[in-house]
């Protein structure tokens, strides 16, 4: 008797794989993003930075991922999802021997430049390739996972950042990215082209075989007809390339998404992820426990990421980021408070312990909201002809607000203080609340076709 799994089986299995290799794109972000945070503690003493320059080396990852945002859409359109994965990879395994080896700052600011050029290729193509890839039943838990990598990757670089901390060697905290980095080029060797994408090339016969991976022929056959169907309308009435973002419907589309990748960067997780350390040593906190302080950080971004990835085809897009956005502005709000009436701390105390039980609210709130569902959103409102071009749009501007939160936090901080800074993020966090509830619709259970012509409709 044969013991071979089914042909089905055998394909949904490989399905499962491609979404699992295709999200480890986000370990490598997440990991350079999460360790710097640890290794700034002790850059700043071995370079003698001053605040600007910390910013900067900070800053350097955004632009480079401004920049491959920039390109990533229209490669992506033009070569295809996977070109584009497989440039990120070789990114990915270059930059961290410039990090590791970097001799000053400006080296170390180029090498922070090229694996930002990878995470912002990463940023547009992961998402898209995602969400045009997985079945609508089960897109949003298959898209979040992409941000559930990257939140593990923050968490091992908090626990690297920890372990090298009695040594203060930043060079293994950032050198080690090359981890990640070969695990994400490994997994490329399973990832295959969207089935969307393939229409669009009229490789229809590849699309299906694509789409019965992981659904019924009945399935497959009527999500290819709509694909199909779609494209069709879009050849039809113009719709590729960046002029097509001037069509109204289509501007309306780009409206939201804008407005949900810049509110996502400055609503202060960027402030709270790479400075946590340093917000918490001007409360208290010693070198050692605000790098430890981490951990908590990282544990709870993958408890809340988990929790989003469980219920966001059961509760729906919209309500988790309507309610993400009120819980962030009040744990803000609180933290701003207590460090604006509290006295100036001699040491850990009440202040130090509540700044630190505020920030854990606000990331919990934020990345069970909106830290994983923004880039599930991203991926499934933009229509076919434009998707990656739209994304690519939308993800500059989302590494750019990243970018000047980043560079400005350090020396805004020195200026104003803890409290009259997160009491400005916490207004941020209240007016993204109602940006969602005038303008962000739902998505879940509906085919990205569905989606596209509902917004077409709509125009």
């Amino acid at each position: 008797m044969s013991t071979a799994a089914p042909a089905g089986t055998r394909a949904r299995r490989g399905s499962t794989l491609i979404y699992l290799f295709g999200a480890l794109g986000g370990l490598n972000w997440g990991y350079d993003t999460g360790v710097i945070s640890a290794a700034l503690v002790f850059l700043r003493r071995d370079f003698e930075l001053s605040s600007w320059a910390e910013g900067a080396i900070v800053t350097g990852l955004m632009v480079g991922a401004a920049i491959g945002a920039c390109l990533g859409g229209r490669l992506s359109d033009r070569y295809g999802r996977r070109a584009v994965l497989l440039v990120t990879a070789a990114l990915f395994l270059i930059a961290p021997l410039g990090m590791a080896f970097a001799p000053n700052a400006e080296v170390l600011f180029a090498a922070r430049l090229v694996v930002g050029l990878g995470t912002g290729l990463a940023a547009v193509v992961l998402p898209v390739y995602l969400s045009e890839i997985a079945p609508a039943r089960i897109r949003g838990r298959v898209t979040a996972s992409y941000v559930l990598a990257i939140v593990i990757g923050q968490f091992l670089g908090f626990v690297v950042g920890v372990a090298f901390a009695p040594v203060e060697s930043w060079r293994w905290m950032l050198g080690l990215s090359v981890v990640p980095s070969v695990l994400f080029a490994l997994g490329l060797t399973v990832v295959r082209e969207t089935p969307r994408w393939l229409v669009h090339r009229g490789r229809e016969a590849e699309a299906e075989q694509m789409l019965l991976r992981d659904r019924t022929p009945e399935e497959a056959r009527r999500e290819l007809g709509e694909i199909h169907e779609v494209h069709e309308a879009e050849k039809r009435d113009g719709v590729s390339g960046l002029r097509a973002l001037r069509r109204p419907w289509v501007l309306s589309i780009l409206g939201v998404g804008f407005g949900l990748g810049v509110y996502q960067q400055v609503m202060g997780i960027n402030a709270v992820l790479y400075y946590a350390p340093t917000t918490l040593q001007n409360v208290g906190f010693s070198d050692e426990g605000a790098i430890g302080s981490n951990l908590i950080i990282g544990a709870l971004n993958i408890a809340a990421v988990w929790m989003a990835i469980t219920y966001t085809d059961r509760w729906g897009r919209r309500p988790m980021l309507l309610v993400g956005a009120l819980g962030t502005s009040l744990a803000l709000a609180v933290l701003a408070v207590v460090n604006l009436v509290m006295p100036a701390p001699d040491g850990l105390g009440a202040l130090g312990i509540a700044t630190l039980a505020c920030l854990a609210v606000f990331i919990f709130m934020f990345q069970v909201s909106w830290g994983a569902l923004v880039w599930v959103v991203l991926g499934e409102i933009f229509p076919l002809g434009v998707r990656a071009a739209a994304m690519g749009v939308v993800t500059t501007a989302h590494w750019l607000a990243n970018g000047l939160v980043s560079l400005l936090f350090p020396t805004a901080l020195a200026a104003f203080g803890v409290g009259w800074i997160f009491a400005g993020f916490s207004v941020i966090c209240f007016t993204a609340f109602v940006f969602t509830a005038k303008k962000v619709p739902e998505t879940k259970e509906r085919t990205l076709e569905q989606i596209e012509t509902a917004f077409r409709r709509a125009g």
